[in-house]
């Protein structure tokens, strides 16, 4: 497909003679896609060499490390709402741009403060919470753009590559950061991340597919348009469920990256190196299920392999409350990838159902609804944790955790998603 193909419009391709065209052909995809593989394998590093910044060079308690991976995601809460109300009004792929750059910069004052000798934990604190706030608008607008560049027929197959190359950049990424933290320290692997971010602008820049301005409406204020969205979501009892699933499981797991590294660093030994290949197990387990999605929702119906692999895995969190030397480490890492491929399938299925019930204008705040959701149970994990962590153990906290993921099939499985075969709207399944 042609840069004038493109201009054309994403359903040029579904006219041509191949009645399912890949998604790949389209070039503003494409690069969609080379921008989110960076900077996620980016953020992956970043993602573990933070915390340990945190406990290697600056020495912090469980605590701080729980209040650290909080602040991360809690812009989603601050300002999740008005920003899905805000990025309804814009273009989306200037707001991911300057998004990006952004996150250069912050993540790029981590180690020239370190080379310097000043960082302190209250600029870590700074950083992933001024980091966070891009994201919020990045994650709304790349999601809310997704429909206008592939065209809704292709967005399962579309959400099933970005899950994909998520899953391959947190194999990368993490596995890459316990390296470079072995080889370098903790604060210097942070430049990579800093690095991603720009490659990733310079990648949104090149998409030559003009976007719309969206309509105004001249009766519309901040507050009546949140209010919207927020009755859209909570409204539809399917959407209602699919939340409060990806609730339980943000919290759950979120509780287990933020105690997991502390576990393994400080009452196991187990070095850098270990850890970060323990944690690529998990983007192992995301790319089984992205890739595993499609096919078990044509063969089973995709609304009954989200409650039946929920209900799979419950059992095996208790796996990694059980995490020690010898076979409880392998049985721990065997568990972490059975629970994040479930993890890898809901990001499919999930994500493809809440795109394609939800008219264009509201995509953004429908978007910024769940996620301030989504990611506000992840602050909550991250700070029930560190709470955990410090006045009870780290175990304590990881049996939290595996009561949560025992629990993340029943909101489904009470829903008219129980036994929904295809996604409203997409032929991606058929």
């Amino acid at each position: 497909m042609t840069s004038t193909d493109l201009a054309r419009g994403p359903d040029t391709a579904a006219r041509t003679s191949d009645p399912h065209p890949s998604v790949l052909r389209n070039p503003g995809f494409r690069l969609l896609v080379g921008a989110a593989a960076v900077s996620k394998a980016g953020t992956a590093v970043s993602s573990l060499a933070i915390p340990l910044t945190a406990v290697l060079a600056l020495h912090s308690s469980p605590e701080q490390v729980g209040l650290l991976a909080m602040l991360s995601s809690l812009a989603f809460l601050l300002i999740g709402l008005p920003a899905g109300a805000w990025v309804d009004r814009m273009r989306k792929r200037p707001v991911m741009i300057a998004a990006d750059l952004v996150r250069a910069a912050l993540f790029g004052s981590v180690p020239a403060a370190w080379l310097l000798g000043c960082l302190t934990i209250q600029q870590l604190y700074l950083v992933v919470l001024l980091a966070g706030a891009a994201t919020v608008f990045f994650d709304v607008a790349t999601l809310s753009q997704l429909h206008e560049l592939v065209g809704r027929g292709q967005l399962t197959q579309a959400n099933a590559h970005l899950v994909t190359v998520d899953a391959l950049t947190q194999i990368g990424g993490r596995s890459g950061g316990g390296f470079l933290v072995a080889l370098f320290c903790a604060p210097t692997a942070i430049v990579v991340d800093a690095a991603s971010y720009l490659f990733s602008a310079l990648l949104l820049l090149r998409i030559r597919r003009a976007e719309p301005q969206p309509q105004p409406r001249r009766d519309a204020r901040l507050g009546s348009e949140i209010r919207e969205g927020l009755r859209f979501v909570f409204g539809h009892p399917t959407l209602r469920a699919v939340a409060l699933a990806g609730a339980v499981t943000n919290l759950s797991i979120q509780l287990c990256q933020t105690v997991l590294p502390v576990l393994f660093a400080r009452e196991l030994g187990l070095s850098d190196g270990v850890i970060g290949v323990f944690f690529a197990v998990g983007g192992l387990g995301v790319l089984i299920g992205s890739v595993s999605a499609r096919p078990l929702a044509r063969r089973f119906g995709a609304g009954r392999v989200l409650w039946l692999m929920g209900l799979a895995v419950a059992p095996f969190g208790a796996l990694l409350a059980l995490a020690d030397h010898g076979p409880a480490l392998w049985f721990a890492a065997v568990a972490w990838l059975i629970t994040t491929s479930k993890v890898g399938i809901d990001n499919v299925i999930k994500v493809s159902f809440r795109q394609s019930v939800t008219p264009d204008h509201l995509l953004g705040r429908m978007n910024a609804t769940m996620r301030v959701l989504l990611t506000g149970s992840l602050a909550i994990g991250a700070a029930l944790a560190g709470l955990l962590g410090e006045f009870a153990s780290v175990r304590t906290a990881l049996w939290v955790a595996a009561a949560g993921l025992a629990t993340v099939w029943v909101p489904v499985f009470f829903s008219p998603l129980r036994t929904r075969r295809e996604l409203p709207g997409s032929g991606a399944l058929r």
